[in-house]
């Protein structure tokens, strides 16, 4: 039992859209429920790109029927920040800031928690803690200079540097228009035979205008075998290994949920996506009364989950909670 040995109904880990959308749910089944956050409110949002533009409209992002009203088609960043902190005000959401779960484990009846402030005993367990923590490393010597990042934030210090962003995807093509836009010089490298067709409608264009004038340079079919302080190296198929000068590398390669976590907590993951094991209309797990919602739910297949789709996960999950509670009296 813990230190409290008051046990929770539900404990949410992750205070992002999904994990806030849960605990609405869970105060309106009048649940006993506490959420914990190892870093800011939405700490993944925060984290964005500083300019960053959503594509989903503002209706779709919606939580807790609480209307997302702002004077643009497509939401920024800041809008989210401020729309989400409204809500979790408005619900008076029970959030545990920068308490960071380390460890779940069941040795008995309950649930225990292990957090890096205190230790939780409760009866269910939702896992909404995204993926946007886990960058898919490239595995090649000189990853690891300071001159690499697999985040990117914002464009004015790389004014009139050489920039390389290995990846073709969303992220990939907004941080070289965006790069470009502020007078850096950019050349994006892609294993792919051409941009990812997740790449947003609006942007494909733009894009595919500043290759073809030569104000981005693409190298497609290509893979980055080392970087070093002053270049990047790559091989295009068999033309042999090819330096490129450079001064700042952004390795955007996409995410993955924190496996070690999920599996430390008794969570199978197998397939070609390495997704968690669970009901697809409960989120239960192969643990039972451990759920996971979001994108979280997705594995490697993260283009199946957003926000959208996500947010209505915390139903599901609540009601199979609620009506356990139910049947248990």
């Amino acid at each position: 039992m813990s230190a409290s040995a008051h046990v929770h109904d539900i404990l949410i880990i992750g205070a992002g859209p999904v994990g806030l959308a849960c605990g609405i749910e869970a105060a309106k089944a009048n649940l006993d429920y506490l959420i914990f956050e190892k870093g800011c409110l939405t700490n993944s949002i925060f984290h964005f790109p500083s300019e960053m533009q959503f594509f989903s409209t503002p209706e779709l992002l919606e939580i807790g029927g609480v209307p997302f009203v702002i004077s643009k088609e497509k939401p920024s960043r800041q809008d989210c920040l401020n729309y989400y902190r409204r809500v979790a005000e408005a619900f008076k959401l029970r959030v545990q800031l920068f308490e960071k779960v380390e460890k779940v484990t069941r040795p008995g009846e309950w649930f225990e928690v292990k957090s890096s402030k205190n230790s939780y005993s409760a009866r269910n367990i939702i896992i909404a803690t995204g993926f946007y923590d886990h960058y898919n490393p490239l595995d090649i010597p000189g990853e690891q200079l300071p001159k690499v990042s697999h985040y990117y934030t914002a464009a004015h210090p790389f004014y009139q540097r050489r920039v390389a962003i290995i990846g073709g995807k969303n992220s990939a093509v907004e941080a070289a228009l965006d790069l470009y836009r502020h007078g850096a010089e950019v050349t994006i490298i892609h294993r792919g035979d051409d941009f990812g067709k997740s790449v947003k409608y609006w942007i494909q264009p733009d894009i595919q205008n500043r290759v073809k004038e030569g104000a981005i340079k693409a190298m497609f079919k290509t893979r980055v075998t080392r970087i070093t302080d002053d270049a990047v190296y790559v091989v295009n198929g068999n033309a042999g290994e090819q330096r490129i000068e450079n001064d700042f590398v952004f390795a955007l390669t996409g995410h993955h949920p924190d496996y070690e976590f999920l599996r430390s907590a008794g969570i199978l993951i197998d397939g070609q996506f390495q997704k968690p094991t669970y009901h697809p209309e409960t989120f239960e797990t192969n643990v039972p009364s451990l759920y996971i919602a979001g994108v979280a739910a997705a594995g490697k297949d993260g283009n199946s989950i957003f926000i959208e789709n996500g947010r209505e996960h915390a139903k599901k999950i609540v009601n199979h909670i609620a009506n356990k509670k139910t049947q248990s009296f």
